[in-house]
Protein backbone atom coordinates (compact mmCIF):
# COMPACT_ATOMS: atom_id res chain seq x y z
CA UNK A 1 0.00 0.00 0.00
CA UNK A 2 2.81 2.40 0.90
CA UNK A 3 4.72 1.70 -2.26
CA UNK A 4 1.57 2.05 -4.37
CA UNK A 5 0.76 5.39 -2.76
CA UNK A 6 4.31 6.63 -3.30
CA UNK A 7 4.16 5.62 -6.95
CA UNK A 8 0.83 7.42 -7.33
CA UNK A 9 2.34 10.56 -5.79
CA UNK A 10 5.14 10.43 -8.33
CA UNK A 11 2.71 10.02 -11.19
CA UNK A 12 0.61 12.87 -9.86
CA UNK A 13 3.63 15.15 -9.67
CA UNK A 14 4.41 14.35 -13.29
CA UNK A 15 0.85 15.25 -14.31
CA UNK A 16 1.00 18.45 -12.27
CA UNK A 17 4.26 19.52 -13.86
CA UNK A 18 2.93 18.82 -17.35
CA UNK A 19 -0.19 20.83 -16.55
CA UNK A 20 1.88 23.76 -15.30
CA UNK A 21 3.89 23.92 -18.54
CA UNK A 22 0.86 23.42 -20.73
CA UNK A 23 1.47 19.85 -21.90
CA UNK A 24 -1.46 18.36 -19.97
CA UNK A 25 -4.82 19.93 -20.83
CA UNK A 26 -6.55 19.45 -17.48
CA UNK A 27 -7.70 21.88 -14.81
CA UNK A 28 -5.49 23.08 -11.98
CA UNK A 29 -7.86 21.42 -9.52
CA UNK A 30 -7.49 18.04 -11.24
CA UNK A 31 -3.71 18.38 -11.39
CA UNK A 32 -3.59 19.25 -7.68
CA UNK A 33 -5.81 16.31 -6.78
CA UNK A 34 -3.47 13.99 -8.69
CA UNK A 35 -0.84 14.85 -6.03
CA UNK A 36 -2.84 15.47 -2.86
CA UNK A 37 -5.12 12.42 -2.93
CA UNK A 38 -2.30 9.81 -3.10
CA UNK A 39 -0.27 11.89 -0.62
CA UNK A 40 -3.13 11.78 1.88
CA UNK A 41 -3.56 8.06 1.27
CA UNK A 42 0.15 7.59 1.95
CA UNK A 43 -0.08 9.43 5.28
CA UNK A 44 -3.11 7.44 6.40
CA UNK A 45 -1.36 4.17 5.51
CA UNK A 46 1.71 5.13 7.55
CA UNK A 47 -0.58 6.13 10.44
CA UNK A 48 -2.34 2.76 10.36
CA UNK A 49 0.91 0.75 10.33
CA UNK A 50 2.52 2.70 13.16
CA UNK A 51 -0.61 2.54 15.29
CA UNK A 52 -0.22 -1.26 15.31
CA UNK A 53 3.47 -1.36 16.22
CA UNK A 54 4.14 1.63 18.43
CA UNK A 55 3.00 3.25 21.65
CA UNK A 56 1.94 6.89 21.19
CA UNK A 57 0.11 9.61 23.03
CA UNK A 58 -3.11 11.19 21.77
CA UNK A 59 -1.30 14.16 20.23
CA UNK A 60 1.09 11.88 18.39
CA UNK A 61 -1.77 9.72 17.13
CA UNK A 62 -3.44 12.75 15.53
CA UNK A 63 -0.37 14.07 13.69
CA UNK A 64 -0.69 11.94 10.56
CA UNK A 65 -4.52 11.94 10.17
CA UNK A 66 -4.70 15.74 10.60
CA UNK A 67 -1.86 16.11 8.14
CA UNK A 68 -3.73 13.98 5.63
CA UNK A 69 -6.69 16.38 5.87
CA UNK A 70 -4.32 19.33 5.45
CA UNK A 71 -2.88 17.78 2.32
CA UNK A 72 -6.37 17.26 0.88
CA UNK A 73 -7.15 20.88 1.68
CA UNK A 74 -4.17 21.91 -0.43
CA UNK A 75 -6.12 20.67 -3.49
CA UNK A 76 -7.92 24.01 -3.50
CA UNK A 77 -4.81 26.17 -3.08
CA UNK A 78 -4.66 27.00 -6.76
CA UNK A 79 -1.25 27.18 -8.37
CA UNK A 80 0.45 26.60 -5.02
CA UNK A 81 -1.38 23.32 -4.37
CA UNK A 82 1.36 20.97 -5.51
CA UNK A 83 4.09 22.78 -3.57
CA UNK A 84 1.96 23.06 -0.42
CA UNK A 85 0.94 19.40 -0.56
CA UNK A 86 4.53 18.26 -1.02
CA UNK A 87 5.82 20.33 1.89
CA UNK A 88 3.06 19.28 4.27
CA UNK A 89 3.43 15.61 3.34
CA UNK A 90 7.23 15.61 3.72
CA UNK A 91 7.21 17.40 7.08
CA UNK A 92 4.44 15.35 8.61
CA UNK A 93 5.84 12.00 7.48
CA UNK A 94 9.17 12.86 9.09
CA UNK A 95 7.55 14.18 12.27
CA UNK A 96 4.93 11.45 12.56
CA UNK A 97 7.36 8.57 12.05
CA UNK A 98 9.80 10.06 14.55
CA UNK A 99 7.14 10.52 17.21
CA UNK A 100 5.52 7.15 16.66
CA UNK A 101 8.73 5.11 16.87
CA UNK A 102 10.30 6.69 19.94
CA UNK A 103 8.43 4.42 22.36
CA UNK A 104 7.97 0.82 21.21
CA UNK A 105 4.85 -0.92 22.40
CA UNK A 106 5.61 -3.12 25.48
CA UNK A 107 4.13 -6.18 23.81
CA UNK A 108 6.10 -5.70 20.60
CA UNK A 109 7.32 -8.93 19.07
CA UNK A 110 10.82 -7.47 19.19
CA UNK A 111 10.97 -7.91 22.97
CA UNK A 112 8.55 -10.13 24.84
CA UNK A 113 9.90 -9.30 28.28
CA UNK A 114 7.28 -10.83 30.49
CA UNK A 115 5.34 -8.99 33.15
CA UNK A 116 2.00 -10.55 34.02
CA UNK A 117 1.63 -11.84 30.48
CA UNK A 118 0.84 -15.30 29.15
CA UNK A 119 2.78 -17.80 27.10
CA UNK A 120 1.73 -18.81 23.59
CA UNK A 121 -0.67 -21.39 25.03
CA UNK A 122 -2.31 -18.75 27.24
CA UNK A 123 -1.99 -20.94 30.32
CA UNK A 124 0.84 -19.69 32.50
CA UNK A 125 0.88 -16.44 34.44
CA UNK A 126 4.40 -15.05 34.22
CA UNK A 127 6.43 -13.42 36.98
CA UNK A 128 9.36 -11.94 35.04
CA UNK A 129 11.78 -14.16 36.93
CA UNK A 130 13.76 -17.40 36.72
CA UNK A 131 10.79 -19.44 37.87
CA UNK A 132 8.97 -18.69 34.63
CA UNK A 133 10.94 -21.72 33.44
CA UNK A 134 8.50 -24.32 34.71
CA UNK A 135 9.83 -26.65 37.38
CA UNK A 136 12.56 -24.40 38.77
CA UNK A 137 12.24 -23.10 42.31
CA UNK A 138 14.35 -20.54 44.16
CA UNK A 139 14.94 -20.27 47.90
CA UNK A 140 16.95 -17.82 50.01
CA UNK A 141 18.46 -18.02 53.48
CA UNK A 142 20.31 -15.41 55.52
CA UNK A 143 23.06 -15.89 58.07
CA UNK A 144 21.60 -14.94 61.48
CA UNK A 145 23.13 -12.27 63.70
CA UNK A 146 23.15 -8.50 64.13
CA UNK A 147 26.61 -8.21 62.59
CA UNK A 148 26.01 -10.74 59.82
CA UNK A 149 25.43 -9.63 56.25
CA UNK A 150 25.59 -12.72 54.09
CA UNK A 151 23.42 -15.55 52.83
CA UNK A 152 22.76 -18.29 50.30
CA UNK A 153 20.45 -18.74 47.32
CA UNK A 154 19.50 -22.18 45.97
CA UNK A 155 18.04 -22.91 42.55
CA UNK A 156 16.24 -26.23 42.91
CA UNK A 157 15.60 -28.35 39.81
CA UNK A 158 12.48 -30.48 39.30
CA UNK A 159 12.55 -34.22 39.98
CA UNK A 160 14.90 -35.89 37.53
CA UNK A 161 17.23 -32.92 37.42
CA UNK A 162 18.27 -30.61 34.59
CA UNK A 163 21.03 -30.43 32.02
CA UNK A 164 23.62 -27.93 33.25
CA UNK A 165 26.79 -26.15 32.22
CA UNK A 166 28.96 -23.31 33.48
CA UNK A 167 31.20 -20.57 32.14
CA UNK A 168 33.65 -18.89 34.54
CA UNK A 169 35.14 -15.60 33.34
CA UNK A 170 36.27 -13.81 36.49
CA UNK A 171 39.92 -13.81 37.56
CA UNK A 172 39.22 -14.77 41.18
CA UNK A 173 36.49 -17.43 41.16
CA UNK A 174 35.38 -19.61 44.04
CA UNK A 175 33.51 -22.69 42.85
CA UNK A 176 32.62 -26.28 43.66
CA UNK A 177 31.72 -29.21 41.35
CA UNK A 178 31.99 -27.05 38.23
CA UNK A 179 34.32 -29.59 36.57
CA UNK A 180 31.46 -32.09 36.68
CA UNK A 181 29.58 -29.83 34.27
CA UNK A 182 32.18 -30.15 31.53
CA UNK A 183 30.37 -31.72 28.53
CA UNK A 184 33.18 -34.28 28.27
CA UNK A 185 32.49 -35.66 31.72
CA UNK A 186 30.14 -38.31 33.11
CA UNK A 187 27.33 -36.67 35.05
CA UNK A 188 24.50 -35.62 32.74
CA UNK A 189 22.02 -33.92 35.08
CA UNK A 190 22.07 -32.05 38.37
CA UNK A 191 19.44 -31.33 41.01
CA UNK A 192 20.45 -27.92 42.38
CA UNK A 193 22.78 -24.95 42.01
CA UNK A 194 24.07 -22.99 45.01
CA UNK A 195 24.99 -19.30 44.91
CA UNK A 196 26.44 -18.14 48.19
CA UNK A 197 28.16 -15.38 50.06
CA UNK A 198 31.01 -16.01 52.46
CA UNK A 199 33.74 -16.39 49.84
CA UNK A 200 35.30 -19.89 49.77
CA UNK A 201 34.06 -20.52 53.32
CA UNK A 202 30.50 -20.15 52.10
CA UNK A 203 30.85 -23.05 49.66
CA UNK A 204 30.11 -25.26 52.65
CA UNK A 205 26.46 -24.31 52.07
CA UNK A 206 26.44 -26.83 49.22
CA UNK A 207 27.00 -29.61 51.77
CA UNK A 208 23.69 -28.80 53.40
CA UNK A 209 21.94 -28.91 50.03
CA UNK A 210 23.60 -32.26 49.26
CA UNK A 211 22.37 -33.72 52.53
CA UNK A 212 18.85 -32.46 51.89
CA UNK A 213 18.82 -34.04 48.42
CA UNK A 214 20.28 -37.32 49.66
CA UNK A 215 17.51 -37.66 52.22
CA UNK A 216 15.06 -37.59 49.30
CA UNK A 217 16.98 -40.05 47.14
CA UNK A 218 17.91 -37.41 44.60
CA UNK A 219 21.32 -37.45 42.93
CA UNK A 220 23.62 -39.54 40.76
CA UNK A 221 22.89 -43.19 41.54
CA UNK A 222 26.04 -45.20 42.27
CA UNK A 223 24.60 -48.46 43.64
CA UNK A 224 21.67 -50.87 43.32
CA UNK A 225 19.86 -49.34 46.29
CA UNK A 226 17.89 -46.21 45.21
CA UNK A 227 19.21 -44.52 48.35
CA UNK A 228 22.77 -44.91 47.12
CA UNK A 229 23.08 -41.55 45.43
CA UNK A 230 25.65 -38.79 45.27
CA UNK A 231 23.92 -35.44 44.63
CA UNK A 232 26.01 -33.27 42.33
CA UNK A 233 25.51 -29.69 43.51
CA UNK A 234 27.59 -27.11 41.65
CA UNK A 235 28.20 -23.97 43.65
CA UNK A 236 29.86 -20.58 43.30
CA UNK A 237 30.60 -17.96 45.92
CA UNK A 238 30.99 -14.21 46.15
CA UNK A 239 33.08 -12.13 48.53
CA UNK A 240 31.14 -10.35 51.28
CA UNK A 241 33.26 -11.17 54.34
CA UNK A 242 33.01 -8.59 57.10
CA UNK A 243 30.40 -6.41 55.43
CA UNK A 244 28.08 -6.77 58.38
CA UNK A 245 30.88 -6.16 60.88
CA UNK A 246 31.61 -9.80 61.81
CA UNK A 247 34.30 -11.42 59.67
CA UNK A 248 33.27 -14.92 60.75
CA UNK A 249 29.56 -14.53 60.02
CA UNK A 250 29.30 -16.61 56.86
CA UNK A 251 27.02 -19.28 55.33
CA UNK A 252 27.50 -22.91 56.29
CA UNK A 253 25.74 -26.23 55.66
CA UNK A 254 22.79 -25.13 57.78
CA UNK A 255 22.33 -22.03 55.64
CA UNK A 256 22.33 -24.15 52.48
CA UNK A 257 19.78 -26.58 53.88
CA UNK A 258 17.54 -23.72 54.94
CA UNK A 259 17.67 -22.21 51.45
CA UNK A 260 16.88 -25.60 49.85
CA UNK A 261 13.92 -26.06 52.16
CA UNK A 262 12.71 -22.55 51.33
CA UNK A 263 12.90 -23.36 47.63
CA UNK A 264 10.99 -26.62 48.07
CA UNK A 265 8.20 -24.82 49.94
CA UNK A 266 7.51 -22.38 47.12
CA UNK A 267 4.73 -22.91 44.61
CA UNK A 268 5.70 -23.82 41.08
CA UNK A 269 6.12 -20.54 39.23
CA UNK A 270 6.28 -18.39 42.38
CA UNK A 271 8.09 -15.09 41.82
CA UNK A 272 11.70 -14.82 42.94
CA UNK A 273 12.27 -12.52 45.91
CA UNK A 274 14.71 -9.78 44.86
CA UNK A 275 16.98 -7.26 46.52
CA UNK A 276 18.76 -7.98 49.81
CA UNK A 277 17.97 -11.68 49.76
CA UNK A 278 20.02 -14.86 50.06
CA UNK A 279 23.39 -14.55 48.38
CA UNK A 280 22.61 -10.90 47.69
CA UNK A 281 22.29 -10.00 51.37
CA UNK A 282 25.80 -8.54 51.56
CA UNK A 283 26.34 -7.85 47.86
CA UNK A 284 27.90 -4.52 46.90
CA UNK A 285 28.69 -3.04 43.47
CA UNK A 286 30.97 -0.05 43.14
CA UNK A 287 30.26 1.01 46.71
CA UNK A 288 26.51 0.85 46.07
CA UNK A 289 24.29 -1.88 47.52
CA UNK A 290 23.81 -4.83 45.19
CA UNK A 291 21.53 -7.81 45.52
CA UNK A 292 19.44 -10.40 43.70
CA UNK A 293 17.51 -9.70 40.51
CA UNK A 294 15.68 -11.89 38.05
CA UNK A 295 14.04 -11.56 34.63
CA UNK A 296 12.50 -13.67 31.89
CA UNK A 297 11.77 -13.46 28.18
CA UNK A 298 9.11 -15.33 26.23
CA UNK A 299 10.12 -15.93 22.62
CA UNK A 300 7.64 -16.03 19.79
CA UNK A 301 8.18 -19.78 19.56
CA UNK A 302 6.82 -20.19 23.09
CA UNK A 303 10.27 -20.91 24.54
CA UNK A 304 11.08 -19.27 27.87
CA UNK A 305 14.54 -17.96 28.71
CA UNK A 306 15.19 -16.52 32.16
CA UNK A 307 18.00 -15.35 34.38
CA UNK A 308 18.81 -14.78 38.04
CA UNK A 309 21.76 -12.59 39.03
CA UNK A 310 23.50 -11.88 42.32
CA UNK A 311 25.23 -8.55 41.70
CA UNK A 312 28.42 -8.02 43.69
CA UNK A 313 30.95 -6.56 41.23
CA UNK A 314 34.15 -4.56 41.37
CA UNK A 315 32.86 -2.53 38.44
CA UNK A 316 29.88 -0.22 38.24
CA UNK A 317 26.25 -0.85 37.34
CA UNK A 318 25.44 2.86 36.99
CA UNK A 319 26.89 5.28 34.45
CA UNK A 320 28.86 7.85 36.49
CA UNK A 321 28.25 10.46 33.79
CA UNK A 322 24.45 10.25 33.83
CA UNK A 323 23.22 8.20 36.78
CA UNK A 324 21.45 5.76 34.45
CA UNK A 325 21.85 2.05 35.15
CA UNK A 326 23.97 0.69 32.31
CA UNK A 327 21.48 -2.07 31.60
CA UNK A 328 18.75 0.49 30.86
CA UNK A 329 20.65 1.66 27.80
CA UNK A 330 19.99 -1.73 26.24
CA UNK A 331 16.41 -2.27 27.38
CA UNK A 332 13.95 -0.86 24.88
CA UNK A 333 11.02 -2.44 26.71
CA UNK A 334 10.00 0.77 28.44
CA UNK A 335 11.36 3.22 25.92
CA UNK A 336 14.47 5.34 26.41
CA UNK A 337 15.94 5.52 29.92
CA UNK A 338 14.94 8.30 32.29
CA UNK A 339 17.92 10.55 32.96
CA UNK A 340 18.13 11.93 36.50
CA UNK A 341 18.24 15.71 36.82
CA UNK A 342 21.77 17.13 36.87
CA UNK A 343 21.51 18.34 40.46
CA UNK A 344 20.18 14.96 41.60
CA UNK A 345 23.04 13.14 39.90
CA UNK A 346 25.65 15.49 41.36
CA UNK A 347 24.27 14.97 44.87
CA UNK A 348 24.13 11.19 44.34
CA UNK A 349 27.76 11.02 43.27
CA UNK A 350 28.81 13.12 46.27
CA UNK A 351 26.84 10.88 48.64
CA UNK A 352 28.30 7.72 47.08
CA UNK A 353 31.87 9.04 47.39
CA UNK A 354 31.28 9.83 51.07
CA UNK A 355 29.82 6.36 51.63
CA UNK A 356 32.86 4.69 50.07
CA UNK A 357 35.18 6.64 52.35
CA UNK A 358 33.10 5.78 55.40
CA UNK A 359 32.96 2.09 54.49
CA UNK A 360 36.74 2.02 54.11
CA UNK A 361 37.11 3.61 57.54
CA UNK A 362 34.72 1.19 59.27
CA UNK A 363 36.22 -1.92 57.68
CA UNK A 364 39.89 -0.98 57.86
CA UNK A 365 40.90 -4.64 58.00
CA UNK A 366 38.92 -5.60 54.89
CA UNK A 367 40.58 -6.85 51.74
CA UNK A 368 42.39 -4.32 49.56
CA UNK A 369 41.48 -3.94 46.77
CA UNK A 370 37.87 -5.01 47.37
CA UNK A 371 37.05 -8.53 46.25
CA UNK A 372 33.75 -9.19 44.55
CA UNK A 373 31.99 -11.49 42.00
CA UNK A 374 28.70 -11.51 40.12
CA UNK A 375 26.96 -14.87 40.00
CA UNK A 376 24.17 -15.84 37.65
CA UNK A 377 21.93 -18.68 36.53
CA UNK A 378 20.41 -18.60 33.04
CA UNK A 379 17.73 -21.18 32.28
CA UNK A 380 15.41 -22.26 29.49
CA UNK A 381 12.72 -24.85 28.93
CA UNK A 382 14.03 -25.76 25.47
CA UNK A 383 15.93 -29.03 25.15
CA UNK A 384 19.70 -28.45 25.12
CA UNK A 385 22.71 -30.73 25.10
CA UNK A 386 25.40 -29.97 27.66
CA UNK A 387 27.55 -28.41 24.94
CA UNK A 388 24.66 -26.16 23.91
CA UNK A 389 24.03 -25.27 27.54
CA UNK A 390 27.66 -24.28 27.89
CA UNK A 391 27.29 -22.02 24.86
CA UNK A 392 24.27 -20.43 26.53
CA UNK A 393 26.31 -19.76 29.68
CA UNK A 394 29.03 -18.19 27.57
CA UNK A 395 26.82 -15.87 25.54
CA UNK A 396 24.97 -14.83 28.71
CA UNK A 397 28.21 -13.19 29.83
CA UNK A 398 27.60 -10.68 27.05
CA UNK A 399 24.52 -9.56 28.94
CA UNK A 400 26.60 -9.19 32.09
CA UNK A 401 29.10 -7.04 30.21
CA UNK A 402 26.31 -4.69 29.11
CA UNK A 403 25.11 -4.12 32.67
CA UNK A 404 28.41 -4.00 34.60
CA UNK A 405 31.49 -2.01 33.57
CA UNK A 406 34.22 -3.09 33.74
CA UNK A 407 33.56 -6.79 34.18
CA UNK A 408 35.54 -10.07 34.45
CA UNK A 409 38.34 -8.43 36.41
CA UNK A 410 41.08 -10.17 38.39
CA UNK A 411 39.25 -9.34 41.63
CA UNK A 412 35.94 -10.70 40.30
CA UNK A 413 34.91 -14.33 40.09
CA UNK A 414 32.11 -13.84 37.58
CA UNK A 415 30.37 -17.16 36.97
CA UNK A 416 27.28 -18.05 34.93
CA UNK A 417 25.47 -21.39 35.16
CA UNK A 418 23.09 -22.49 32.39
CA UNK A 419 20.20 -24.89 32.96
CA UNK A 420 17.85 -26.67 30.55
CA UNK A 421 14.68 -28.39 31.75
CA UNK A 422 14.18 -29.79 28.24
CA UNK A 423 10.39 -29.70 28.16
CA UNK A 424 10.25 -28.08 24.71
CA UNK A 425 11.94 -29.29 21.51
CA UNK A 426 14.26 -26.98 19.63
CA UNK A 427 12.10 -27.34 16.52
CA UNK A 428 8.38 -28.12 16.71
CA UNK A 429 8.27 -29.78 13.31
CA UNK A 430 10.66 -32.16 11.60
CA UNK A 431 12.75 -30.00 9.25
CA UNK A 432 13.91 -30.74 5.75
CA UNK A 433 17.06 -32.86 6.34
CA UNK A 434 18.99 -30.62 3.97
CA UNK A 435 18.42 -27.64 6.29
CA UNK A 436 18.04 -29.30 9.70
CA UNK A 437 21.34 -28.01 11.08
CA UNK A 438 20.74 -24.46 9.89
CA UNK A 439 17.18 -24.33 11.22
CA UNK A 440 18.20 -25.72 14.61
CA UNK A 441 21.05 -23.23 14.81
CA UNK A 442 18.70 -20.36 14.00
CA UNK A 443 16.30 -21.46 16.75
CA UNK A 444 19.13 -21.81 19.26
CA UNK A 445 20.52 -18.41 18.31
CA UNK A 446 17.28 -16.85 19.54
CA UNK A 447 17.73 -18.61 22.87
CA UNK A 448 21.36 -17.49 23.15
CA UNK A 449 20.49 -13.88 22.42
CA UNK A 450 17.58 -13.96 24.87
CA UNK A 451 19.84 -15.36 27.59
CA UNK A 452 22.12 -12.33 27.32
CA UNK A 453 19.16 -9.94 27.29
CA UNK A 454 17.57 -11.60 30.32
CA UNK A 455 20.80 -11.39 32.30
CA UNK A 456 21.18 -7.69 31.48
CA UNK A 457 17.71 -7.04 32.84
CA UNK A 458 18.27 -9.25 35.88
CA UNK A 459 21.36 -7.25 36.86
CA UNK A 460 19.49 -3.97 36.45
CA UNK A 461 16.55 -5.23 38.49
CA UNK A 462 18.93 -6.34 41.25
CA UNK A 463 20.39 -2.84 41.51
CA UNK A 464 16.95 -1.19 41.51
CA UNK A 465 15.53 -3.65 44.07
CA UNK A 466 18.40 -3.39 46.57
CA UNK A 467 17.92 -1.56 49.86
CA UNK A 468 20.65 0.51 51.46
CA UNK A 469 22.61 -0.79 54.47
CA UNK A 470 24.41 1.41 57.00
CA UNK A 471 26.02 -0.76 59.64
CA UNK A 472 29.26 -1.55 61.47
CA UNK A 473 30.75 -3.12 58.35
CA UNK A 474 30.15 -0.16 56.06
CA UNK A 475 27.76 2.34 54.54
CA UNK A 476 26.25 0.99 51.32
CA UNK A 477 23.53 3.26 49.91
CA UNK A 478 21.12 1.82 47.35
CA UNK A 479 20.28 3.27 43.96
CA UNK A 480 16.80 4.06 45.25
CA UNK A 481 18.39 6.12 48.06
CA UNK A 482 20.63 8.07 45.69
CA UNK A 483 18.22 8.70 42.84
Amino acid sequence: MIFGSAAAIGAGLEVAVEQSIGKAHISTLAASAAVTVPAALYLLTVCFLHSRHSKRGTAQQLVLPVSALAVLGCTFAGQWAVLAAGLVAALTVALGVTLSTRNPRPDSALSLNSRDTHDSMGQTTRTDSLTDVAGLRVGHARVPGDRALSGTTVVLAPEGGVVAAVDVRGGGPGTRETDALDPRNLVQRIDAVVLTGGSAYGLDAASGVMAWLEERGRGFQVGPDPAQVVPVVPAACLFDLGRGGDWRARPDATTGRTAAEAAARTEDGAAVAEGNMGAGTGAVIGGMKGGVGSASILLGSGVTVAALAVVNASGLAVDPLTGVAYGRYFDGHDGPPDYPAAEVHTAAQRRLAEAREESARRSATSARPPLNTTLAVVATDVELTRAQAQKLAGTAHDGLARAVRPVHLLTDGDTVFALSTGTRPVLHEAPDPAFAVQLAAAALNEVLAAGADALTRAVTKAVLAAEGVDGPGGDYPAYRDLY
